[in-house]
């Protein structure tokens, strides 16, 4: 059998620009290499690690000058751990490169006017601004593999350390290994103190990790949210039942009253979802609450959090989104808006106060449910929300029901809308579509399909994940 011929270092490469994922690039013989861990200005020795027709992945093996768009990165596991890739980077660099592709992707893929757009709205808090982080036990450890030191060589391998387990992040593309994490700087530091009395009491009375290739082992995922107010919930999921697992509960019951909510959720399924999975509250009360100030001098929302509850990870980010929306949707008092996808009925509760009536649609009838307990505590009564599949709920039939929108505000998932949800907003001809997402790529392809009778007037990009390549975009879209 014949091996695969080992590629050379390349040394001297410069970095030149930020890619996808993450990561950097690099040109190689005429050639697009993809780096991580390496920032424009850079000057790396880059090993080859896989080669495409048109382009390469590679591993800067050394670092040989800094470059000075760089920063100090505040996580002791960066290097290893997959999350937070551009901490190296200058915050300054990250929204300008996250602006840069907001716009690459709607002039590329879209073919979209961009000169309504208006520069990136930063995070006021770069570290420590996530309300939920979601961990797991396994049995399969990883070793830390320092990121390269300038004029020195990394090593080649990740050695496996199964030993006592790890409680952590999945390392990127290996679905078994996770990482033990001593400090993330993501969420506010009470987060790594419980997590780490878990794994401390797990290990002292011999509590199983879980085994994810043979789906055996007690301890699972734990998940933790905080909010505003500073309410904190804990969840434990367990995937069997082992002696003493209660004991875990009672410890961080009684060591950490900070936590307001402590449940627990038994999944024995084959997969981590456990959305549609019931929760238990073990002690406090079975939900957090979030508030968020409103907009305009609206009086502040106050939304029910439970376990399987979505909401936006940065809450003050959060509100300057949804204020963007509502400045971009100037909405009239006798207006008729729908909110598509609307989760539980964040935005639709924001802008109620501005309009006649919100009409919200979501996929998730537990979501709906959240929905409508969360317009119940805040009083407000010009709301209806309706669960089901988009493409079949947003008919002809509906609309003649509900009423036409004269203003649509649509924050569909990555994937961004179905064709038919597109042709539907077409045919109800608001006279303006509020588009939020998260994915320009897929933004970019729904506003080339109603280009035809839609104009994009205003573009917003928001940092809600500063450290990561992720960005919000926000487009203001007019009927001709």
């Amino acid at each position: 059998m014949s091996r695969k011929k080992e590629q050379p270092i390349i040394e001297n490469v410069p970095i030149t620009d930020i890619g996808a994922e993450g990561k950097a690039i690099a040109h190689i013989n005429g050639m697009v290499v993809f780096v991580p861990f390496v920032v424009p200005g850079d000057v790396a020795d880059i090993k080859i690690l896989k080669k495409k027709k048109r382009y390469a992945e590679g591993r800067a093996v050394a670092i040989k000058h800094y470059s000075d768009k760089r920063a100090e990165p505040q996580c002791p596991h960066f290097g290893t751990c997959g999350g937070c890739r551009w901490q190296i980077l200058s915050y300054a660099e990250q929204l300008a490169a996250k602006q840069q592709q907001v716009r690459d992707n709607l002039e590329r893929l879209g073919h979209i006017d961009c000169s309504g757009m208006q520069p990136i709205c930063g995070s006021e808090e770069t570290f420590y601004y996530r309300n939920k982080l979601e961990f797991t036990f396994s049995t399969k450890a990883w070793h830390e593999l320092p990121p390269p030191k300038a004029d020195t060589q990394a090593g080649d391998t990740h050695p496996d350390t199964p030993a006592d387990g790890a409680l952590g992040f999945h390392i990127p593309t290996l679905f078994d290994k996770v990482l033990n994490i001593e400090h993330c700087a993501l969420q506010p530091d009470l987060s790594n103190q419980i997590r780490l009395a878990v794994r401390d009491y797990a290990l002292a009375h011999e509590l199983p990790y879980y085994d994810i290739r043979n789906h055996t082992g007690c301890l699972r995922n734990l998940i933790i949210r905080n909010s505003s107010t500073g309410e904190w919930m804990v969840v434990l999921v367990i995937a069997e039942r082992h002696p003493g697992w209660e004991g875990v509960l009672e410890h961080l019951r009684d060591r950490f009253p900070q936590i307001t909510s402590l449940q627990y959720i038994f999944n024995d399924k084959l997969n981590d979802a456990y959305a549609d999975l019931p929760s238990t509250t073990f002690a406090g009360d079975d939900h957090i609450t979030e508030v968020m100030e409103g907009y305009n001098g609206a009086p502040a929302l106050h939304f029910t959090i439970r376990p399987q509850t979505f909401y936006q990870t940065n809450s003050r980010q959060a509100q300057r989104l949804y204020s963007f929306v509502a400045q971009f949707a100037q909405l009239k008092p006798d207006d008729l808006v729908y909110d598509l996808y609307t989760g539980t009925g964040t935005i639709a509760l924001f802008l109620a106060h501005m309009c006649h009536h919100v009409v919200g649609i979501e996929y998730v009838e537990d979501s709906i449910v959240a929905a409508r307990e969360n317009a119940q505590q805040n009083h407000i009564d010009n709301v209806e929300f309706h669960a089901g599949d988009m493409a079949q709920v947003l008919t002809a039939d509906f609309v003649a029901a509900h009423g036409r929108p004269d203003v649509v505000v649509t924050d569909p998932p990555r994937a961004g809308m179905h064709e038919k949800v597109v042709q539907q907003l077409k045919a109800m001809r608001p006279r303006k579509i509020v588009y939020v997402s998260c994915n320009p790529a897929t933004q970019a392809r729904d506003l080339a399909l109603l280009a035809d009778q839609y104009r994009v007037e205003r573009i917003q990009p928001v940092d809600m994940f500063p450290h990561t390549q992720h960005v919000e975009n926000i487009a203001e879209l007019i009927l001709f």
